[in-house]
């Protein structure tokens, strides 16, 4: 059972189609950990081009759900936060490491959880998975603004 679907998720994230890399959220800890997945499809834009006779999701792309993902868990269950206009920035990114590739039909698990928070900054570490197995991995510092300010 999903704790968020897609239509939830819309309302914590700016992201839309083709970026919107969260389908659903599974576990949710507020600002500790999360767990969401990301159906890959032979569907995606991506796939046209990363590569046509063999189909692998680019990997700055499952960084950049991881960061989604992270993104959502620094969100979840905030009553006092305007999540609807709020936009994460990435400030970096460190010990990115990819073990194998991502095809269309693969079920991609996202495992969030926050190492450090200061003020309006989060520092989080970051896992994807396909079957239980490593496909990624990394440590990703973020912040946000509110754009109605």
């Amino acid at each position: 059972m999903a704790l968020l679907d897609i239509h939830e998720i819309r309302n914590y994230l700016p992201h839309r189609y083709p970026f919107l890399l969260i389908d659903r959220v599974l576990e949710a800890t507020p600002e500790e950990r999360l767990v969401a997945l990301k159906n890959v499809t032979i569907n995606e834009p991506f796939f046209a081009g990363h590569f046509p006779n063999r189909p692998v999701m680019p990997g700055v792309l499952i960084v950049e759900a991881l960061a989604q993902a992270a993104a959502l868990m620094a969100s979840y269950g905030r009553q006092d936060i305007d999540t609807t206009n709020r936009v994460y920035y990435f400030t970096g990114i460190d010990k990115a490491r990819f073990k194998q590739p991502v095809e269309p039909g693969d079920q991609l698990i996202f495992e969030v959880k926050l190492l450090r928070k200061i003020k309006n900054m989060y520092k989080c570490q970051g896992v994807a998975k396909v079957d239980d197995k490593l496909v990624a991995s990394a440590e990703m510092m973020f912040t946000f603004k509110d754009i109605t300010e």
